[in-house]
């Protein structure tokens, strides 16, 4: 063999595995960076594991067989997003997929089998636009400014969680208003603590920095009652048994059911774009228009999950936003997911461990996630009101829906209106004037239920 041949065989098989699979060396990363990140944002994430099953419970269904099926969906979902698109991406069940089961639908006299048959077309819908490529089509034709606007208003989510999460931040139950908390109580103070810890030790580049405050914020909770140790450490899974296989296809197949369809569609369509843009942004993914090479292939992912989710009696996966934890964790690769599907697949053992760790103990790693997203803002042309004025109106629509999803959509309605009445229609892609047409509906929606 040449001595060039020798060369041109070298990059390939040297290393491991590991460095062979996921491509560390060439995206600059490191094995123990990759699992520090996974963990992290396991930890970002593992509340859900509490809040997913609650509200489903809500809606009548077997709380244990949620908490499973939570697991589950967390592990398969992450390792398909981690082997197929080698993305720092946790898949999982989102939050106003659970509401709009768990209590919206269930509200209106849905049962939860039809409800999560509703979810289920959802996700088939996802799958086939993203089988033609429709979905990455609808991605590139957003504008730049609405990228870069799209992160600063999953940061202010984000940010906004966080606050909440710590209760430094609380919402008026009459007037849905928002308004400082009791920075006394023992939650707010380890939240506090926590954000120090953060703060210095991401000041002093230590490794793996978010990780640690979260950890000693955990602790730091014991003594206050903020953290509750379990009774049993161990714990065997629930069954799924009385969810697997009850999503109801046909009884969901209804003309009274569309708007409740295309809600879950338009939002979880919406929420996942900007999430998987967003944090491609954190981990350095993007080229310089905004856009992510293969995007298509965190887009297939999600669309499965979202479609096979159902089967389990767990509704909307989706790309989630907590992934913006591993990033800032310096996550850059499949091995990420990896690494927090390993452990969400310890949680079916030692569950009590994960709810153990107190959602104000993850409120500063949201905190610092969104104000660091936030800071995309400066990117946009500020001088350009018919630019940023979209970006205001989206933030503020994120804001006051509690949705980024419902955010984004209106950004977009926004951007499209204000360039006609500028006399600049012409800037708009041809995309966007179509896609304007079931986003109106979309609104209308939301307005009615």
């Amino acid at each position: 063999m040449s001595e060039s041949s020798v060369k041109n065989v070298a990059p390939a098989t040297e290393g491991g595995w590991l460095e062979r699979r996921f491509q560390l060396r060439q995206r600059q990363t490191k094995v123990k960076t990759e699992c520090l990140a996974g963990i992290t944002g396991f930890l970002a994430a593992a509340y859900l594991l509490v809040v997913i099953p609650g509200l489903l419970a809500v809606g009548g269904m077997d709380k244990g067989a949620a908490t499973t099926g939570v697991i589950v969906v967390f592990v398969l979902g992450s390792l398909l997003m981690a082997f197929y698109a080698n993305l720092p991406f946790m898949v999982g069940p989102g939050i106003g997929g659970s509401v709009l089961v768990g209590i919206t639908l269930a509200g209106d006299g849905v049962t939860w089998p039809v409800a999560l048959g509703i979810a289920c077309w959802s996700g088939i819908l996802f799958f086939i636009m993203t089988v033609f490529g429709l979905r990455e089509i609808v991605t590139r034709s957003v504008p730049q400014s609405i990228k870069l606007g799209l992160t600063a208003s999953i940061g202010i989510f984000v940010a906004l969680l966080g606050f909440r999460n710590a209760g430094l931040v609380m919402a008026n139950a009459k007037t849905s208003a928002l308004g400082l908390g009791d920075f006394t109580v023992p939650g707010a103070l380890i939240a506090l603590l926590g954000l120090l810890v953060a703060i210095g030790l991401q000041a002093r580049k230590v490794p793996g920095a978010i990780l640690w405050a979260i950890l000693l914020a955990t602790v730091a909770g014991i003594p206050f009652g903020v953290t509750h140790l379990p009774e049993h450490w161990l714990s065997l899974p629930h069954s799924v048994a009385p969810l697997f296989g009850k999503v109801d296809l046909a009884g969901a197949i209804n003309i009274a059911f569309l708007p409740f369809l295309f809600i879950f569609f338009a939002s979880e369509f919406f929420s996942t774009m900007g999430t998987t843009l967003a944090v491609g942004g954190e981990a350095g993914l993007l080229d310089e228009h905004g856009n992510m090479k293969h995007i298509n292939r965190p887009f297939m992912v999600d669309s499965i999950a979202a479609a096979l989710g159902p089967v389990v009696g767990i509704p909307a996966a989706t790309a989630l936003i907590e992934s913006s934890a591993a990033a800032e964790a310096g996550g850059k690769t499949g091995l990420t997911a990896l690494a927090a599907a390993v452990m969400f697949l310890l949680m079916l053992l030692f569950t009590p461990v994960a709810l153990m760790i107190p959602k104000e103990a993850t409120a500063p790693a949201l905190i610092l996630i969104g104000l660091n997203m936030f800071s995309n803002l400066r990117k946009v042309d500020l001088g350009n009101f018919t630019d940023a004025l979209p970006v205001l109106m989206m933030v503020m629509i994120t804001l006051i829906s509690n949705s980024f999803g419902t955010g984004i959509a209106g950004g977009l309605l926004f951007y499209i209106l204000i360039k006609i009445v500028a006399g600049k229609g012409r800037e708009v892609p041809l995309g966007l004037y179509i896609l304007a047409v079931p986003l109106v509906y979309y609104f209308a929606t939301l307005v009615h239920h």
